[in-house]
């Protein structure tokens, strides 16, 4: 069995990615203008089925827009999860706001139930803002991550928003290519990022679809993708005479960046296949294994299969941080979960909701390579690998 190193997610660029860069190279239209731009905005719309999209700079860049455009002020309070990246969070200081953590539920998405209960006991509502009680503080957002490619429970979390007139940011940069099936009950058909007021993508090097950096932002209403794509292009209303009538940012995605889009768009159901395939194989490898398992993506969804979860079922006994190691050692590249933001030194003194199911699961998650290039015989290896470290405790 080859032992060469096998990386955790990295990105495939099989297909026309060098016809197109090279293309804009020759025409010389290598940064924030060009056509790539617009028809990689065009056909991510048209993929997702939205009438706009709006090309930026990050996910990150993509998610403080949002918050600017639902109303998100200083001295606000914005509802997130504490088990995600901190670059879900990060924005809601931009905007000198304060996050309120939430737990997640056993998709590692946020947690409906405790969700509706904070802001039942913990809020008060006039029928016109969800409030603090301790502070007094404005709620007019909660952001939702669609985790690993799963899908967070949107007809509760929108239901439960939509009482206590609170926009809806979805962040759905790790699910481009998760959806409802068509036949679901609610949202038929429907993928991540489309359902609530705006949705964030992302294009960071290790997601399934890359354009080494970049994001995506899609919105409910035509006007506030408008808006979105006005902020982005430092809100310029005349540009030939660079007349802005707004604060705005230089959030936008370069030609270079749209052109490897465009590319990799083109591939992203075969992408989804494969990890479909990968992901199947590991669950099927490590099925009679004991102390460990594969977490399940939620019923009812065609998810995108971004990332592989082993859940060590005892983390006494087979410790994360030494599983990790010894495969590393094996040359196995594997992660821990994000460490809790609520337990990180900018947001330590922030305000967290019972939070327990996040605290579980980050002692027990390592994922495992999930690349689109990954063959069944890498599968196969780091599952070996696994058993390995397993019968030797």
């Amino acid at each position: 069995m080859s032992d060469q190193f096998i990386p955790l997610s990295v990105p495939n660029l099989s297909g026309r990615e060098l016809d197109y860069v090279t293309e804009a190279v020759r025409t010389g239209w290598v940064s924030t203008a060009g056509r790539y731009v617009s028809e990689f905005e065009e056909n991510v719309a048209r993929y997702v089925n939205k009438d706009r999209a709006v090309s930026c700079q990050s996910g990150t860049s993509g998610l403080h827009i949002s918050l600017i455009l639902s109303g998100v002020m200083p001295g606000d309070a914005v509802i997130v999860p504490t088990l995600t990246f901190i670059a879900a969070v990060n924005p809601v200081c931009y905007q000198q706001a304060t996050p309120i953590f939430m737990d997640c539920d056993d998709t590692l998405c946020m947690d409906p139930v405790k969700l509706a209960a904070f802001c039942e006991n913990e809020c008060d509502f006039d029928g016109k803002a969800l409030r603090y009680k301790k502070t007094g503080q404005r709620i007019p957002a909660l952001i939702v991550v669609h985790v690993f490619g799963n899908m967070a429970n949107m007809p509760r979390i929108l239901e439960i928003a939509a009482r206590y007139n609170m926009k809806v940011i979805e962040d759905a940069t790790e699910a481009l290519g998760t959806k409802y099936l068509d036949d679901a009950p609610c949202y038929p058909g429907c993928f991540a990022g489309t359902m609530a007021d705006f949705g964030v993508y992302s294009f960071n090097g290790n997601k399934i679809i890359t354009t080494g950096g970049g994001g995506m932002i899609v919105a409910k209403r035509p006007e506030d993708a408008e808006h979105a794509k006005h902020l982005t292009t430092q809100a310029k209303s005349d540009e030939l005479n660079f007349i802005h009538d707004e604060i705005g940012y230089n959030y936008r995605m370069t030609n270079l960046q749209a052109a490897l889009g465009i590319a990799q768009l083109e591939q992203l159901e075969g992408f989804i296949q494969t990890k479909r395939e990968n992901y199947r194989l590991y669950c099927e490898l490590l099925s009679d294994v004991e102390g460990v398992s594969i977490l399940p993506f939620e019923s009812g969804i065609r998810t995108n299969y971004w990332f592989y979860s082993l859940n060590i079922e005892d983390p006494e006994r087979h410790r994360r941080d030494d599983m990790i190691a010894e495969l590393s050692r094996m040359k196995i590249q594997t992660r821990p979960i994000w460490g809790l933001i609520h337990q990180q030194k900018p947001y330590v003194n922030s305000l967290s909701y019972q939070i327990e199911k996040a605290v579980y699961y980050h002692h027990r998650v390592v994922n495992l390579p999930c690349s689109t290039n990954l063959t069944k015989d890498d599968v196969v290896r780091v599952v070996e690998a696994v058993k390995q470290i397993l019968g030797g405790r």
